[in-house]
């Protein structure tokens, strides 16, 4: 069984205040885009999990792995046997495209079909915020309005033009969450972002912006870098997406994201070039 991972980007991120158990109070749009991890799971004769990895080298303790966290927190909830699992990592660690959280609810939702567990929606989600505060959006992978610590979702009924393409591009920082949020000051905000869709692209910037991405930009300059060189290829809106260091330009042509792709590859870039129209 086999199943896709994608990517999303935050179209703005507001960081609102901070809350009383310690998280910050955040606001955004999560947009999935065609980047994926992909994972593959089977019944295995063994105990546990076997799990195999490939393409980009995942750092850290292996333990805190999301795919196997993931088999974990099932088999205590659930009479689940051995599985193995070969995850195929595409999408960049560090990067702010929640690679790590899509992979842990790409698990869940796979294990929910091996087994036949028969989760409803509200279930998966909330089995997906065990997890990490970004994994219950990939759990439908839809887009949406995203409150609190990530947690909270509401279907966001917006589309772009079948037109408009997204070019992202990662220049290799590596940003931990602990990193990003030391610098970060909350500022409350009133943006409308149903209003972005009465709005042109080349003016979404009166209306979103990122809160870490000027923090981030003074401590790694390479990310405005980035941003500038989506511009300059014609981007009519860029912004880094959550956390960094990864950026997003919206385009009015395929042709315009992946001139931008092969501009960053040039730099020696990691970049990805989709559809925007989900």
């Amino acid at each position: 069984m086999i199943g896709f991972a994608p990517a999303k980007i935050n179209l703005g991120l507001f960081v609102a205040g901070i809350r009383p158990d310690g998280f910050h109070d955040l606001k955004s749009v999560f947009w999935p885009i065609g980047w994926s991890d992909i994972l593959e799971v089977h019944h295995s004769n063994s105990e546990g999990l076997d799990l195999h990895l490939t393409g980009l080298v995942i750092d850290g303790d292996p333990t805190s792995n999301l795919v196997r966290r993931t088999y974990d927190l099932l088999r205590q909830r659930y009479s689940i046997s051995g599985v193995t699992a070969h995850l195929h990592k595409v999408i960049p660690m560090g990067a702010g495209l929640g690679g790590g959280s899509s992979d842990g609810t790409c698990m869940l939702r796979l294990l929910n079909e091996l087994y036949d567990l028969k989760m409803t929606d509200e279930e998966g989600e909330s089995l997906a915020a065990e997890l990490g505060s970004d994994c219950p959006f990939f759990w439908r992978a839809e887009p949406a309005l995203v409150s609190g610590r990530g947690e909270h979702l509401e279907s966001w009924d917006f589309n772009f033009s079948p037109e408009t393409f997204i070019a992202v591009a990662h220049p290799g920082i590596h940003v931990s969450t602990r990193e990003a949020f030391q610098g970060i000051v909350p500022q409350p905000s009133e943006s409308d972002f149903h209003a972005l869709a009465k709005t042109p692209l080349s003016e979404w910037h009166l209306i979103l912006r990122n809160d870490f991405q000027s923090v981030m930009e003074v401590s790694h300059p390479t990310i405005r870098q980035v941003r500038e060189l989506l511009q300059s290829h014609g981007a009519l809106y860029s912004q880094m997406t959550g956390t960094g260091s990864a950026c997003f330009g919206l385009f009015s042509s395929e042709e315009l994201a992946l001139n931008a792709c092969s501009a960053a590859h040039k730099k020696g870039w990691v970049a990805h070039a989709s559809r925007a129209q989900r």
